[in-house]
Parts: structure tokens; sequence; C-alpha cells
């Protein structure tokens, strides 16, 4: 039987399959939209995600909302997930054995969303989308189509780009910052039909 979003997250809260369970102090299932076609894929909780039960509600949250506005899109209109659904200790990235033992609960839930756009942001959701080995900046800045987990079928356009953390650590002026608005402005090409660049071939995710 399929999943539906509301059991998901009841099964996954109560986790122990790796040790991140140790250090969290609750899952973070994410936000389902019903009939989103964007999703956005996180890395894992920080800390005030960890304390207040979503994703990106921190500072990174303040400036991924401030850069979708100037897109012309809003979260409010996606769902939202981590690779991960725990919190690491010291917020650090997740690491690949993690991300590993928590992949079957992202795959379960993209079945669940069926988005016609992911949008990966930072090295471990594009090591999920696209397979490990990949390097961000080589990858950003175009569309890749890959087909969706659990039987799902179908492919859809996956879009990589930095984590808003990584925008905040190398300032307004940084790359990241800049590639980040910029391929959320090839997002909204896509979600409109319009699509802004040509796609590429990818992996099965």
């Amino acid at each position: 039987m399929a999943d539906d979003w509301e059991s998901l997250a009841r099964e996954m809260s109560g986790c122990v399959a790796c040790p991140l369970s140790q250090s969290r102090t609750q899952v973070v299932p994410g936000v389902w939209r019903p009939g989103a076609q964007v999703l956005l894929v996180g890395e894992a909780p920080g800390r005030e995600e960890d304390a207040g039960g979503a994703p990106f509600i921190g500072r990174s949250g303040r400036l991924l909302d401030e850069l979708l506005d100037a897109a012309g899109l809003a979260r409010a209109d996606m769902s939202v997930v981590n690779t991960v659904k725990c919190r690491p200790p010291a917020n650090r990235p997740p690491r690949r054995a993690e991300a590993t033992t928590c992949r079957t609960w992202l795959d379960r839930q993209v079945a669940v969303v069926a988005p016609a756009v992911v949008v990966t942001l930072g090295g471990s959701a594009l090591a999920w989308a696209l397979g490990t080995g990949r390097r961000l900046g080589a990858e950003r800045g175009r569309v890749h189509r890959v087909r969706l987990p659990s039987g799902v079928g179908r492919l859809c356009d996956v879009v990589p780009t930095y984590h808003p953390a990584a925008a905040l650590r190398f300032g307004p002026a940084g790359e990241p910052r800049a590639a980040l608005a910029a391929d959320l402005r090839l997002v909204s090409a896509l979600a409109a039909g319009r699509p802004e660049l040509p796609a590429t071939g990818g992996g099965d995710a």
C-alpha cells in the first residue's frame, strides 16, 4: 500500500536507525503541500529546526525565502524536506552513512510528493539525487532529468544548487549567493513551463 504523508511522518518520528537519533530533540519530517510541483531538498535540520520541528526556520531559511521571493517563487507553494531528518551534532553536514540510512525515508517522501521539479540545496542533497562523486559547481546551473524513486516511474527535473547556509557563509557578494539566486530563477522558469536552459541527462534518484 502506498504511503500517506501523515502516517509516514508518524513512523519516522520513532526512528532510531542511526546515531543521529541520540543528538536530536525531535525528528523534522518536513512540509508537504498537496499539489505542489516543486520540492526543495536540504541537508539536515539545524538547531532552530530541531527545536521548532520544521525545516528552514533559522537564518538560512530567512535568506532562502528572500531569494525565492526575488525569483517570483513562494515557499508556501512548495514541499520541503531534508536528506536526514535529525540534527547532526554541532550542525555538521550529514555523514554518508547517515544519509544512506535515512535515504529510505526520503525516497518514500518523494514518492508521496511526486514533484515535477526537485531543487537540491547543498552537497548531501546533490549526492542523493545524482549520485556521489559529483561536484556541485559543475552540476548547478542546468536541469537534470532524473527518474523518481520508489516505482513512481516518471522523470522529473532536478536543479542542483548551493545551500543557503553557504550563501550566508560567503556573504552577499559571494559566488554561492549569486548562483543560488540564478538557479532559483531557473526553477521559477521551469515551474512556469518556460525553461531557460536545455536539460541534461541524469541518473535514477
